[in-house]
């Protein structure tokens, strides 16, 4: 057997070349080299705040480690890359590099990258394939050293640099925040275990990196969420590991049997609450009654954490982006889609899609109350919409389902409005359990507005605002409106008086009605050119006739 070997880049990120070294498989005191190209990339790595980068140094510096004791003998060869073949990099021209450093070596190329081995075979070199070998048992998480600062009772852990550990203790809506340890966490620890928990990801099949950016590493390690985070993107170094305490079942929450057969038909579901309340839990339990129903489940989560079965299948974003995850989600045709969690437009939309596209949704979405989860729609989809996309919502708080709200549409008076004129399209929510109306969201001029009904907590604002929209409609029956028109290049602006803001009002030429419209916060409707009212307010312009308003 050549005792002569030279790494590429994929054994040094993975830590194989170690693991060969130590089990003896490349003989007694092999001669190992490390191209110039593997040391430019793992420095290039480093210096943009990659953590495997910090890895692979760590890898190299094992190296020199062995030389020194006689293990191995270390050498570093060739040159380094120039720019423009770093440049080449995607096109393959830096594994030429390495293995022209095998050829000139006559020695063997050791990789785990399939592509790189079989172009080796092809220009005739001797290729160690380490994928090859039988994979190694992962070891057991209760070794690691993150491990060390979590008991029964922690749901996150909280490492600075320098400063003394932190955990969260308790249970989700019920926790505290505790000092682990007075002694501060040291440079040389922290780095042993963001070293330890890349090390452990990257060999075990269970656990994976999800976000690899300037300066911040997310990964999932089995059922521990791990962030990592380095300036510049942090002041200093830090890791965040959480974990889920619990996984329940829906038969442990607070849920009656009118709710549970109401899940069975809702698909437009809203599952809500403030951060560590318990919200991914009772997703994820959602997710599998829903399996044990015999449906097609999937998941959608930019960190997939959710505890769910391993029928379920948990996609992440594809090539960086959820939007490719959903194209291809939805020719796998699920009946429920849990997607965790729902924040940024993009995101509603994509629910939005789905929903419109006949898929059961479960969307995670943080609010301070089941209500607001209905406000961060409104503005993203038509108030039309609202209840093909929302039909339930619900609120946890504690652990537990504190408020369950129903939403439909219907077409009537907004409630404190007397005149039949104002009727509209309204969305009604009610709270499942009593059936009883609580708020209702409809346009109001050019706004959309969601006014609480029958409230307990803020009666005395909710009259205030109810006084406040009476008074807007109290204008007199046949009271003349000032208006002032202005064309331009491609509208027509028609404004009244900053008192008529957000009301309905007619335009009038001679005392003939024209049309009747609502005018916006700032007292104005523009009309397009191409309308046929406005074709109506230029002829009447032309003509020099009277144009005037008045409450509708």
């Amino acid at each position: 057997m050549n005792s002569k070997f030279v790494c590429d880049t994929s054994v040094i990120f993975n830590g194989q070349i170690l693991r060969l070294i130590e089990d003896g498989d490349l003989g007694e005191v092999p001669e190992i080299y490390i191209p110039n190209v593997v040391v430019a990339e793992i420095e290039y790595r480093s210096n943009i705040q990659k953590e495997i980068g910090f890895f692979g140094i760590n890898v190299l510096k094992k190296l020199r480690d062995y030389h020194k004791t006689n293990e191995i003998i270390l050498h570093v060869s060739g040159d380094r890359p120039t720019r423009d073949e770093i440049k080449m990099s995607p096109g393959g021209e830096l594994d030429a590099l390495i293995r022209q450093e095998a050829t000139k070596n006559n020695a063997t190329l050791i990789t785990t990258d399939r592509i790189q081995g079989d172009i080796g075979i092809f220009e005739g070199l001797d290729v160690f394939y380490v994928k090859d070998l039988t994979e190694p048992q992962p070891q057991e998480p209760l070794s690691l050293k993150l491990l060390e600062f979590f008991d029964e009772n922690t749901m996150s852990v909280h490492l600075k640099r320098y400063l003394p550990p932190y955990a969260k203790k308790g249970a989700p809506g019920n926790w505290r925040l505790e000092k682990i340890s007075d002694d501060p966490i040291s440079n040389q620890l922290i780095e042993d275990i963001a070293l330890e928990i890349v090390e452990y990801v990257r060999e075990d099949e269970h656990s994976f990196i999800e976000i690899d950016k300037l300066g911040a590493l997310v990964t999932q390690m089995r059922e521990f969420r791990i962030v990592i985070t380095r300036p510049p993107f942090s002041n200093d170094i830090e890791i965040t590991a959480v974990r889920p305490l619990v996984n329940l079942e829906l038969s442990d929450y607070s849920i009656d049997i009118n709710l549970k057969e109401n899940l069975e038909k809702a698909e437009g579901i809203l599952v809500c609450g403030a951060p560590g309340a318990g919200k991914s839990t009772f997703a994820a339990a959602l997710a599998n009654h829903y399996l044990e129903r015999e449906k097609v489940v999937k998941t959608l989560e930019s960190v997939r954490d959710l505890q769910v079965r391993p029928e379920i299948t948990q996609y992440t974003k594809l090539e960086g982006n959820l939007e490719n995850s959903a194209d291809i989600l939805l020719l796998v045709r699920p009946d429920f889609t849990i997607y965790d969690e729902v924040r940024t437009t993009k995101d509603f939309e994509i629910y939005t899609d789905f929903r419109l596209s006949g898929v059961g949704m479960v969307g995670v979405v943080h609010s301070s109350s089941a209500i607001d989860a209905i406000q961060r729609f409104i503005g993203r989809v038509e108030l039309g919409m609202l209840p093909s996309i929302i039909d339930t919502i619900i609120f946890i708080e504690g652990g537990d389902i504190q408020t369950v709200l129903g939403v439909k549409m219907t077409v009537k008076v907004p409630s404190g409005f007397k005149d039949k004129d104002l009727a509209r399209p309204v969305v009604e929510v009610r709270d499942f359990k009593t059936n009883n109306l609580v708020f209702e969201v409809y346009s109001f001029g050019q706004d959309i507005v969601l006014i609480p009904i029958n409230p307990t907590k803020s009666r005395k604002n909710y009259n205030e605002y109810k006084n406040f929209i009476e008074s807007e409609f109290k204008f007199q029956r046949g009271e003349r409106i000032n208006l002032d028109i202005q064309v331009k290049s491609d509208k027509i602006l028609v404004i009244a008086p900053l008192k008529f803001a957000s009301t309905n009002i007619q335009i009038l030429v001679e005392g003939k009605l024209l049309f009747t419209g609502s005018l916006s916060r700032n007292a104005e409707i523009k009309i397009a050119l191409s309308n046929i009212e406005s074709k109506h307010i230029l002829k009447a312009l032309n003509q020099n006739k009277n144009i005037y308003g008045s409450p509708k």
